[in-house]
């Protein structure tokens, strides 16, 4: 079993994963003051026993490093995993500080499609795998590179985000973009072969600028799709597939089994139609299971 914590975090993005090896994964951070003492405990509670806990930043945006500075200093990052580059900032804020101090020291682990490191997605005789692995980017495209130097002079970088993936054994199959944007999808739509997936968090939070070409989306084919938080008249809805409002749901949590994902969210009053009833009952307000 793992959990899968989605955090209502305003206009941002922050997940953690308490896997079923000895690994915890924390994806991305925006820590809004009025919460920090109850989402920090969150991740201890993530966190708890595990021996290796990895951070993954999929780029240096506020809304996606807002509050490092006070996770770091709380948890110590031991692993820090993000796409090699040299993205700056005309306004640099403490929490982008500690990004590049973090990006350009020895806790770094530069990451990119098809890269293998111990106890992320190889096992060894000490401890096994997270089941994490990473789709994009390659560094050798030249959409890619354009991105890189961008974000080099202080412009977006939205689009030097991963694509990362999550896959319990039997189980769910979890998909994350960052920020990615439509037109730069749609430059590298055939670049590589886009992993099946039941579960996807649109990138850029849902927001149109997001939205996933359709060409992409019927390689990946997704169960459900997950909608972040944002302004609704920003939001694409992707009409057709099932879906989960974080607007209206809050908090979402993830029980992963074998077979099944079972959700439960912060809204006592929120539902949805899609989902089966198995009266799971680990967090208060569940709203069905997912079949994977």
């Amino acid at each position: 079993m793992s959990i899968v914590h989605s955090y209502s975090v305003g206009n941002g993005d922050m997940f953690s994963i308490r896997h079923d090896s000895d690994n915890c994964t924390i994806i991305d951070c925006n820590i809004p003051v009025e919460i920090e003492e109850w989402l920090l405990s969150e991740i201890d509670r993530q966190r708890d026993g595990k021996n290796i806990v990895r951070f993954i930043s999929t780029h240096p945006d506020q809304d996606h490093i807002c509050g490092l500075t006070r996770l770091d200093d709380h948890i110590n990052i031991l692993n820090f995993y993000v796409v090699k580059n040299e993205a700056t900032k005309e306004e640099e804020t403490e929490d982008f500080l500690r990004y590049r101090t973090l990006r350009d020291g020895d806790k770094a682990f530069y990451i990119e499609k098809a890269c293998k490191k111990d106890w992320m997605n190889q096992t060894t005789a000490e401890r096994g795998g997270s089941g994490i692995n990473i789709c994009w980017p390659v560094r050798s495209n030249g959409s890619f590179i354009k991105a890189l130097d961008a974000a080099t002079k202080g412009k977006s970088p939205n689009n030097i985000s991963p694509v990362i993936t999550y896959s319990l054994e039997n189980g769910v199959k979890m998909a994350w973009f960052g920020d990615l944007e439509t037109d730069f999808m749609e430059e590298i739509k055939y670049e590589i072969k886009w992993p099946a997936t039941d579960i996807l968090f649109a990138p850029h939070h849902g927001r149109e600028s997001g939205k996933i070409p359709s060409t992409i989306l019927e390689q990946i084919d997704p169960l459900m799709v997950v909608i972040g938080e944002a302004p609704s008249s920003n939001l694409d809805y992707y009409g057709g597939y099932d879906t989960i409002t974080q607007n209206s749901a809050g908090h979402i949590y993830f029980e992963c089994v074998k077979g099944w994902v079972h959700i439960y969210v912060g809204n006592p009053h929120y539902s949805v139609g899609f989902l089966w009833d198995v009266a799971a009952s680990m967090y208060p307000n569940y709203i069905g299971s997912l079949p994977v």
